[in-house]
């Protein structure tokens, strides 16, 4: 069984977002980026732990406030912020992971306390 080999231009939209991302927002804060042949359309730009950089680049972009998604996952460790914008041909996905701090007296699961 022979597989179809997927071109790099299919990756072209994401590609062309990253070039200019790099000319316009040279000064804002690195993403950790993601280009996958499973969605060669799509580029995906995380933060983890830096909602300062996940802010900064949801107003680059111009992705509206009130369209990002949050939610909260790990059992209730992590807040997970997620916009989408259309850029340069092709969808941009904004990701930010938070740690949630846990509050004085709560115990994570398998935590033993003495």
């Amino acid at each position: 069984m022979t597989t179809p080999t997927m071109l790099l231009s299919s990756m072209a939209a994401p590609l062309m977002a990253l070039r200019i991302f790099e000319d316009r927002y040279r000064r804002l804060p690195a993403p950790c980026v993601s280009i996958s042949t499973v969605y060669p359309n799509l580029l995906e730009l995380s933060f983890h732990d830096n909602p300062d950089g996940f802010e900064m680049w949801r107003q680059a972009l111009g992705i509206p406030r009130r369209t990002v998604q949050h939610r909260v996952q790990g059992d209730g460790r992590t807040c997970v912020m997620e916009g989408e914008i259309n850029y340069s041909g092709g969808p941009v996905r904004l990701i930010g992971f938070t740690t949630i701090p846990a509050l004085e007296g709560t115990r994570s699961r398998g935590e033993v306390t003495s």
